[in-house]
């Protein structure tokens, strides 16, 4: 009787104990959400992208502001989708980069290209542009916007253009890297570069949200 009544007790035990475990399971999940929500409302600093109030469409035809991509880290350069000579080369690095990405964050980085020549790049063009660059997943955003919109943009970038023809524009040759804060982290300038600092800083930022 006594048997039996101390493996009752044990069970009774290893109830009490599991059901326990699952509470503090329970919790640390509710306080990791809450974290994250915490972290998806904390304040935007004045260094942001995410203060413009500038409207863009995507490549989709929406509509949307640069605050729309809050919580990734962005990877953005300014091409224009006619151009024959850097664009191309620009794109090649965009892709080689997102490449070379660690698989396990990939779902926490965002890759932008903006035009630079609003006018010929529809979002029709630019959803056209992307299918034949093979750039038609989820992680590729492709934007435009009002010529004064692009300008303001530009300036943030630091990134000089000019139009030198009908369908030409000189321009400067710079991949940005923004954290999940919208602040700029790195730059990248040049065709070709070596691009390991460049991911090196993607892959820090983008293990602080996992």
């Amino acid at each position: 009787m006594k048997k039996t009544n101390l493996r009752s007790s044990f069970r009774y035990t290893n109830l009490l104990f599991l059901v326990f475990a699952l509470l503090l399971l329970s919790l640390q999940s509710c306080n990791n959400k809450k974290e994250t929500a915490q972290a998806n409302e904390k304040p935007i600093s004045d260094l942001s992208i995410y203060n413009l109030p500038s409207q863009w469409t995507n490549q989709d035809g929406k509509n949307m502001e640069m605050k729309d991509m809050k919580g990734k880290v962005l990877v953005m350069v300014m091409i224009y989708t006619s151009c024959k000579a850097a664009c191309p080369r620009l794109v090649a690095d965009m892709r080689n980069i997102e490449q070379r990405i660690p698989q396990k964050i990939k779902e926490n980085v965002q890759f932008v290209l903006v035009s630079i020549d609003p006018t010929v790049d529809t979002p029709k063009r630019l959803k056209s542009f992307a299918i034949e660059n093979k750039m038609d997943g989820d992680q590729w955003v492709f934007l435009r916007s009002t010529e004064e919109n692009t300008r303001e943009f530009a300036a943030v970038l630091a990134v000089n253009y000019k139009k030198i023809a009908p369908v030409d524009f000189s321009h400067s040759n710079i991949i940005s890297v923004f954290n999940a804060d919208g602040e700029l982290a790195y730059q990248q300038e040049g065709l070709g570069v070596n691009s390991d600092q460049t991911i090196n800083k993607i892959t820090e930022e983008a293990e602080k949200l996992n």
